[in-house]
């Protein structure tokens, strides 16, 4: 379900988004729909201190790791094996 959202600009916001869209080729209303939605995208979706927390959590653990290659290699070797039955 759409909403109605109304928001007030002063003349000279308005026009400088009217041109921005006339050179866009869309109307008003399609560009700031599509700048709102720019703007969340950009947005973080947590707090900085949340996000270290959480890698600070991680790297405490120990996972078992190896070169790439041989890590690869060892997958690759797996779904070779899936292919026999």
């Amino acid at each position: 379900m759409s909403k109605r959202l109304q928001v007030l600009l002063d003349e000279d916001d308005f026009d400088q988004i009217r041109a921005a869209a006339r050179a866009r080729r869309v109307s008003v209303a399609d560009w700031v729909r599509d700048a709102i939605r720019l703007a969340r995208r950009e947005q973080p979706s947590s707090s900085p201190d949340r996000k270290i927390a959480a890698i600070r959590a991680a790297a405490r653990h120990n996972f078992p790791t190896a070169d790439i290659d041989q890590m690869l290699e060892e997958i690759e070797r797996g779904y070779l094996a899936g292919d026999r039955s």
